[in-house]
């Protein structure tokens, strides 16, 4: 064989492994997916998708948001083959969904979930773990294990017709979590919990990923999403409006600098309030100035120090998850409202 013919062979086999090694980095693809929903006597036509577009790398946490009906769940019911998308595709590890040997690999966990009301905790984790093809004495060690994971060891033994909805929520988080998955879909994970709850599953949503495994979920709790998520999409009326690395999304300028000073401020709040950009409220005791940008900040510092006032706190403020959601997410719409 020819050095030109080996050389070819080489790269081509190369190219072959990096397109492998692409298509196994994402662990959930979705492609221009869209969904249409048929509703009431006339049939009326409802397009809850409209060309979605995303995909979930391998170890990563995935934050998917959206306001109501912004069309969350559709997706998810369709990554989980529940419904079937109008148009476009979707793959998890490299299958198109529906696909039972992928969903082996998946732990779930519906917006709504329902278990029998007179299983408890414990009867429910076996079962799903039996349906994993977890048995015997494996099965009791797992299912002890998850359930003091999510704190539910101490009411295993309660129906769960007795339980709170947090408790619920928890039964059904350990359900997802029996069989080790190596993918997570979680739908609104923290609805229902109280603080300590929510603590509680965002620690196990982080060592889930610590672990190597890949975590997709939705929430309305953007708080949340910004702690943990390396990447997120944001979805308004059906469509992609927002998606990226987290940290690449929030990383920008100053919006405002807030200065908080102490003590006598009369004089130096006239002096303040003549700068461009620059708003004062009262406090007890002091005052709040705020300040476009951060351009101002060192003559309000300056005023601060001449007119023998302490400065006690000098906080940037840059762009939040919040402020990105709201201005992408629902923005257009308060602005038709109003």
């Amino acid at each position: 064989m020819s050095t030109a013919a080996t050389r070819g062979r080489c790269a081509a086999a190369l190219l072959s492994d990096r397109r492998t090694t692409n298509v196994t980095e994402s662990v959930i693809t979705v492609d221009k997916l869209g969904k249409v929903f048929r509703q009431g006597f006339w049939r009326k036509r409802v397009e809850a998708l409209k060309s979605v577009t995303f995909a979930v790398e391998r170890g990563t946490i995935f934050g998917f948001l959206g306001p109501n009906g912004a069309g969350k769940t559709t997706t998810i019911k369709i990554l989980t083959g529940l419904i079937a998308p109008t148009q476009g595709s979707a793959t998890i590890f490299g299958e198109a969904v529906p696909s039972t040997h992928a969903m082996k690999q998946v732990g779930f966990l519906p917006e709504n979930p329902y278990v029998y009301p007179y299983l408890t905790p414990r009867e429910f984790l076996e079962m799903c773990g039996n349906l994993s093809g977890i048995t015997g004495a494996d099965l009791h060690k797992r299912t002890d294990q998850v359930l003091e994971r999510v704190g539910m060891l101490y009411v295993a033994d309660r129906q769960v017709g007795r339980l709170s909805k947090g408790m619920l929520q928890r039964t059904c988080l350990g359900a997802a979590l029996i069989a080790k998955p190596k993918l997570l879909i979680l739908d609104e994970p923290m609805s229902g919990l109280d603080p300590v709850g929510r603590k509680e599953v965002r620690d196990i949503i982080l060592e889930e990923r610590e672990q190597g495994r890949t975590v997709f979920f939705s929430s309305h709790i953007l708080a949340d999403v910004e702690s943990m998520c390396d990447h997120v999409s944001i979805l308004r009326k059906g469509s992609v409006v927002v998606e990226g690395e987290l940290r690449d999304l929030l990383r920008g300028e100053v919006l405002r600098t807030e200065v908080i000073v102490r003590g006598e401020p009369s004089e130096a709040r006239e002096l303040f309030e003549k700068l461009d950009g620059v708003k004062c409220s009262p406090l007890a005791h002091g005052l709040r100035v705020d300040i476009e940008g951060e351009e101002r900040v060192a003559e309000v510092l300056r005023i601060s120090l001449d007119k023998n006032l302490r400065v006690a706190e000098v906080t940037p403020r840059r762009v939040t998850l919040e402020d990105l959601f709201v201005q992408r997410a629902i923005g257009d719409t308060a602005e038709t409202r109003n």
